[in-house]
């Protein structure tokens, strides 16, 4: 981590970063490869290198007492210990400021840049002036409320032998995981520059991510099918599931799926690659990313038709004991300025959120904490209300309150942007 505090400017926009090829006043900018201003590779190194084995540093001290040792081995339980203690509490909405502790709705009053998913709104008035930070803000905005939501459902069919028909106060995780996913198809489908439409008919592509996603088992990606992918990793309807089981999960989600349907007809039109250390993640460890791991991925993803696909990157972290290390907050920050960035799952024990953006400190994320009527969409029905999927209201949190059991996603769409982190990670590849 050498060398981050003389970096707290690097969440600004370079001046010298590339834009898209028709950039529009008050657009995000996207930076090249070589054009931010983080030095990358010092940046990342130690990050993976080192700040993922931070419980091997506890464990050398002499002063860790066995409970300390013992908490860092019960992240699951963590979360469902600290639900169980809310649940009782009230409301969802104040259940979820319980646990994660009271947001702030809008936009702070800092003139810094705000970096959402890759792209970069630079709203300082210093050089650019009123009209062009304002119009920077409401595309900010545009962006941000683009972003597909998933929340807590009810009034679905009963989840496999159970009488279960809402997530209400236990899906979160499965809800910010969603929204990850889905995250990753409208990049793969529609690209980055999408934002939803102010008129209908909307996008086949669109609605058909949104089926997808519906709450039955006819859906590929409902919670129904996730709680059955995840048996062997404790995922059950009604329990509470940390990030590292909730990516192993989608691992076999994807992969039963795959052994379902054709080749070309795909509903997750990518290979799934989970990178944790060499335990269970839920541990810590450095994880490990190996080039040829990642093929053989693709290899097997594409039925031994292609050497490489394109590839959802999902990295369950460790990065401290009942918080998150200092020091590790500028990595957390530099991840937003990737353009593959998918965001983060975290929040706090029991209150897991989509992390998608961050000004300074402060990250801004989706809420699946709200409890809405089931909607299954059609995929004929092009003029569908999707309201329900997505949200107006910003909000932020500091980034130094989020739990340190966390994922980080990315969309790799070729191989040479995986190559290109496994040179950034200084990893072995």
């Amino acid at each position: 981590m050498k060398g981050f505090h003389e970096r707290n400017d690097s969440l600004n926009c370079s001046s010298k970063a590339s834009i898209d090829s028709s950039p529009t006043p008050g657009t995000g900018s996207e930076p090249g490869p070589n054009d931010s201003k983080f030095s990358k590779t010092s940046l990342w190194s130690n990050f993976f290198a080192s700040a993922f084995s931070v419980f091997d540093t506890y464990s050398e001290s002499s002063s860790s007492s066995a409970c300390e040792r013992k908490s860092s081995f019960s992240k699951t339980n963590g979360w469902t210990a600290a639900v169980k203690r809310v649940v009782s509490g009230g409301s969802m909405r104040r259940i979820h400021e319980r646990v994660l502790g009271p947001s702030k709705i809008g936009i702070s009053s800092s003139t810094s840049d705000i970096w959402l998913l890759g792209l970069c709104y630079k709203i300082s008035q210093e050089s650019s002036g009123d009209v062009d930070a304002t119009s920077a803000l409401a595309a900010f905005k545009q962006d941000f409320s683009s972003r597909i939501l998933m929340t807590y459902r009810k009034g679905f069919d009963a989840i496999g032998e159970t009488k279960i028909t809402s997530d209400a106060s236990w899906g979160c995780m499965l809800r910010s995981s969603q929204m990850l996913v889905a995250q990753a198809l409208l990049f793969h489908r529609l690209g980055r520059s999408w934002r939803k439409p102010s008129q209908k008919p909307f996008d086949l592509a669109y609605i058909e991510i949104l089926h997808q996603f519906g709450d039955s088992e006819a859906s590929a990606f409902s919670i129904h099918n996730l709680v059955e992918a995840g048996k062997n990793y404790g995922l059950a309807a009604g329990s509470w599931v940390g990030p590292y089981a909730m990516c192993r999960s989608w691992e076999s989600l994807a992969r039963s799926k795959r052994e379902e349907i054709d080749l070309e007809c795909q509903l997750l039109p990518m290979a799934v690659y989970v990178v944790s250390g060499d335990e269970d993640g839920e541990r810590g460890g450095a994880p490990v990313v190996c080039i040829e791991d990642a093929s053989r991925h693709c290899f097997e993803f594409s039925r031994h038709q292609a050497d490489w696909t394109p590839i959802l990157l999902l990295v369950p972290l460790v990065l401290g004991l009942d918080k998150v290390n200092p020091r590790y907050i500028p990595s957390l920050q530099a991840t937003f300025t990737f353009p593959q960035c998918l965001g983060i799952l975290g929040g706090k024990p029991g209150a897991s959120t989509y992390i998608v953006g961050i000004q300074e400190e402060n990250v801004f994320y989706l809420d699946p904490h709200d409890v809405q009527p089931v909607v299954n969409l059609s995929t004929e029905n092009l003029e569908a209300d999707t309201s329900s999927y997505h949200c107006n209201i910003i909000r932020y949190i500091p980034l130094e309150s989020l739990d340190p059991s966390l994922a980080i996603g990315f969309f790799c769409r070729d191989k040479g942007f995986l190559v290109n982190l496994v040179g950034i990670y200084n990893f072995t590849s």
